[in-house]
């Protein structure tokens, strides 16, 4: 998942990059809102963490502007918003959540309970109940990291993983290998020309030649449902 963590404390930022990171997150900071919406409007992102004392204003702020975002501009006015803060009056929350966040974490969190209410909002976004992803007989559960196929475990990097569920989560949608980087790299990792290509081979390799499809001069994609 592509992420923005909007934060002026570096201790706490760093410690969020590091954690989701090792997730497979792809995690890009902002200490302050003008650096948030620049960086906003420059890239897409699929989730923001704001924080709301900055120093130059309320987080709220930045909240009202996404959420008044004419449609098909970026960034995207839907984009989910997850506030976390160390306000923890009932008023500020409510707040928040009148103004279009779409969830409220009171510092200091459990940064496995940040975790799973992201892996929720993604959930929501993707129009998905389900905690877990099916293809044929692949079964993917995001919150535990695996993945089986036939029911024996199979072992994925945690780039390779974040592809597989990239893929799953728009199937049977294209994605083209800049969609596929954007969720994948933050702005300050040197890429490969061929990354993703690697990645697909692997997948490919571990999970069979029939889940990934490419497009040529497009991308890639899962088939809705295996071939019979």
């Amino acid at each position: 998942m592509r992420v923005l963590v909007v934060e002026d404390d570096p201790g706490i930022a760093t410690a969020l990059v590091a954690h989701l990171g090792r997730l497979g997150d792809a995690v890009d900071t902002a200490g302050t809102l003008s650096q948030a919406w620049a960086t906003l409007a420059a890239e897409p992102f699929e989730l923001v963490l704001l924080d709301l004392g900055l120093p130059d204003g309320d987080g709220m702020e930045l909240l009202r502007r996404i959420r008044a975002q004419p449609a098909g501009r970026m960034p995207d006015p839907a984009l989910p918003v997850l506030v976390m803060t160390a306000r923890d009056q009932v008023s500020a929350r409510i707040a928040g959540l009148d103004l279009g966040a779409d969830d409220y974490l009171t510092k200091p969190f459990d940064p496995d309970e940040l975790a799973a209410r992201m892996r929720a909002l993604r959930r929501r976004a993707t129009g998905r109940a389900q905690t877990r992803l099916a293809w044929g007989d692949i079964e993917v559960d995001p919150a535990a990291h695996t993945v089986l196929r036939g029911g024996q475990p199979v072992e994925l990097s945690a780039r390779e993983f974040s592809v597989l569920l990239a893929l799953l989560e728009a199937r049977p949608h294209v994605l083209s290998r800049a969609q596929i980087e954007a969720r994948l790299y933050r702005f300050d990792e040197a890429l490969e020309s061929n990354a993703i290509e690697v990645h697909v081979h692997r997948l490919r390799r571990k999970l069979g030649e029939g889940l990934i499809r490419t497009v040529r001069g497009v991308g890639y994609f899962v088939p809705a449902e295996p071939s019979p």
